[in-house]
Order: C-alpha cells, then sequence, then structure tokens
C-alpha cells in the first residue's frame, strides 16, 4: 500500500512535527511534506495555538519556493482538520490547493474531526491513504490523544531511584541521585509537559521551582500543586513567575486567610475534594484536561506517587536508576500496600530501557487489566 519513498516522506514529516515538541499545545504536534514529481517542494509543521496548522506552513512554503501545488501529495502525520477552531480547516486548503494525494499517519482522535477531514478530501476526488507510521505519530501525540480519547492527560511519574529502589536518606536528603546527564534529561521531559505537578510534601521539604531550567525552552509549562489543606508557604519558590494552579479538598472560612496570600502570589485555587478529606485525583485530571493538558510531568514524593497510582491515575513511570544502594530504611518510590496474592501486583511494560550518562532511563508504562 506504502512505497519506500512514502516512508521517507513520511519520517521526515515525523521529524517536522517534532519540531513542536515544546510549542503546539494544546494542538498536537503535526509535520507536513509536499512532494510533486519525486521532489519536495514544501514542509511545516504546526505553530503555537492560534498560528498555522503544518499543513498551512507547508503550502505557504512551497509557494514561497514557487511551486504549483496542483497534483501533489500532501504527507502529513495526522489528519487534516475539517472545524473551524482558532484556524479554518486544512482539509479545505489541500482541496483548494488541488492537490492529488493525501497520506496521513493517523487519523484524528478529536471527535470534532475523527476521519471528517480525510471523508472530505474523499468526497474532492483526492486519493487517500491512513496508516503510515501510525505508532510513531501516536507517540509523538500520546497526550493529545489521551485528552480527546479519554477526558484526562497521559500521566508521567518521574522519579529518580538507586538500584534498589530508594529515593532518599531516611532524613529526606535526595539531591543528588542520578548524574548530570539524567537530571539534564528530566527537563526535556519537562519541556514537553503540558503542566508539571507536585505536592505539598516535596514543596516543604525541598522548595523546588519546578520549572525548566537545564534544557532552552520557548515556553515553560504550568505548574500544579496538591495541597489539600493550602499548608504552603506563600513565600515558596513554586509561586514565583507565572502563576501556579493549586488544588485544594476544600475552600471554605477555616484557609480563606491562606487562600488570599496565596491569590496574592498568582496563584489559582479549586477545590475538588473526596470523602476523604483529599483532593480528588482522577476529577483533577478531568478538570486539568479541560483546560488543554495534554501530558502531565508528576515530580512528587512516594506518599503522592503512590496515591495517584492506588485511584489508577498513572500511566507510565519515568524511572532514571543510579548504580548505587541506600538501603532498607531510605525512602521508597510509590507508596503501595502490598498484595494480597502475587497475582494482584501492578504491572507493568518495558517501554523503554535506555543509558543515560551514567545511569539507565526506564519508561515503563502500567499495564491496564484488560491487557494482562
Amino acid at each position: 500500500m506504502f512505497s519506500q519513498s512514502d516512508f521517507v516522506h513520511m519520517e521526515r514529516a515525523l521529524a517536522l512535527a517534532v519540531r513542536g515538541l515544546y510549542t503546539t499545545d494544546p494542538n498536537p504536534r503535526v509535520g507536513c511534506v509536499l512532494v510533486k514529481d519525486g521532489v519536495v517542494i514544501g514542509e511545516g509543521f504546526t505553530q503555537p495555538a492560534g498560528f498555522d496548522h503544518a499543513e498551512i506552513q507547508a503550502m505557504k512554503d512551497a509557494r514561497a519556493r514557487g511551486n504549483d501545488l496542483r497534483g501533489a501529495t500532501a504527507y502529513v502525520t495526522l489528519e487534516p482538520c475539517s472545524h473551524f477552531g482558532r484556524t479554518p480547516p486544512c482539509a479545505n486548503a489541500l482541496i483548494e490547493a488541488k492537490v492529488g494525494r493525501v497520506i496521513a499517519a493517523m487519523e484524528d482522535p478529536n471527535p470534532q474531526v475523527s476521519g471528517r477531514g480525510l471523508a472530505m478530501l474523499r468526497d474532492a476526488g483526492i486519493d487517500v491513504r491512513c496508516g503510515l507510521l501510525a505508532n510513531e505519530a501516536r507517540e509523538l501525540n500520546i497526550g493529545f490523544v489521551s485528552r480527546m480519547t479519554r477526558k484526562r492527560p497521559w500521566v508521567r511519574v518521574k522519579v529518580a531511584a538507586t538500584l534498589d529502589g530508594r529515593t532518599g536518606l531516611p532524613s529526606g536528603e535526595s539531591q543528588w541521585i542520578t548524574g548530570e546527564a539524567a537530571r539534564a534529561d528530566g527537563h526535556a521531559w519537562r519541556a514537553r509537559a503540558s503542566a508539571i505537578l507536585t505536592g505539598i510534601g516535596t514543596v516543604k521539604e525541598d522548595d523546588p521551582r519546578m520549572t525548566v531550567r537545564a534544557i532552552d525552552t520557548p515556553r515553560q509549562p504550568k505548574r500544579v500543586l496538591i495541597d489539600s489543606r493550602l499548608d504552603a508557604s506563600p513565600l515558596s519558590q513554586i509561586f514565583v513567575g507565572a502563576p501556579t494552579l493549586v488544588f485544594c479538598s476544600v475552600l471554605d472560612a477555616s484557609n480563606e486567610e491562606r487562600a488570599e496570600q496565596l491569590r496574592a502570589r498568582g496563584a489559582e485555587i479549586v477545590a475538588l475534594g473526596n470523602a476523604h478529606g483529599k483532593v480528588d485525583l482522577p476529577a483533577m485530571l478531568a478538570e486539568l484536561a479541560a483546560r488543554g493538558v495534554n501530558e502531565l510531568h508528576v515530580e512528587a514524593g512516594y506518599k503522592l506517587n503512590g496515591s495517584l497510582m492506588r485511584e489508577g491515575c498513572v500511566d507510565e513511570l519515568l524511572l532514571y536508576m543510579a548504580p548505587a544502594l541506600l538501603g532498607t530504611n531510605s525512602l521508597g518510590m510509590i507508596d503501595i500496600a502490598a498484595p494480597d496474592k502475587l497475582d494482584w501486583r501492578t504491572r507493568l511494560a518495558f517501554h523503554a530501557v535506555d543509558r543515560i550518562g551514567g545511569d539507565l532511563r526506564i519508561l515503563a508504562r502500567v499495564v491496564a487489566a484488560q491487557d494482562d
């Protein structure tokens, strides 16, 4: 169904899409290559929200080079949109340009599109094919797919630990378990996320900034804090700079003064409590999705990591393992109780294992019960 040249051009489109890794939120990362008579005549990738999508960028590039788009093939990593959002539909623009063929890596999971863009192109007499390097395209937009299909972000929990699964000494000292290369790599994962989440325990213990610093990035992810009782000090570094979104369990007269102090530091406070007086974590994910968060990067302590895991809120672990041991009395990674039976253990699947400097980086995904 697809030729070798089709693979080459789609691989190029995916490489272009990666250029939008840090900038396209809440939109997906998309790349487009226009080819005519075997020659690339235009390229583009999705710009920040409100600006050109990949297809429009590629068509502008082709025209700027003096090329005629009629009869060209468009390789695009996601189905061209068919609806008016902040920009006009890309499917219409391709039709008006009289391209001859469109090859898409995958259908758009957005219910407003979901095959309609491809149908529009076919109805206009354009040869349409879909499915080339679909897995690669999906991985690039795994958070967008999650938000569109599950109404929640893709949740990635980052942990730095020793080979015996320890994240810090009993005193709380944890800097630095991993090497500089692993820490910089962790910042790259922060940068691609829509938002970075931590808990009040980490804020009290480490006073982190929760910003991207080790690599260059054109924007900082949103910062999110879980603080059930609004115990955070207004002087905490997490409130420096851009506004921080704070989730608490209840907002009433008992904590209104603390809430006002945090608001004075630019915090936005949302009360989402459960029956146990804690933040309702699944409801929090739904709220973040409604705010356009595709990928949620978690850097928290073992207690919050455990709460997220127990409530089914974790999709994958980003685990950096240092070649060291800290011992049984040291802090663990995730606070979950031992199952009564071995068969009831939480199952993970290795997605990728790489060496980063002197440490290992393991990306392990939670195996859903139906996939077990």
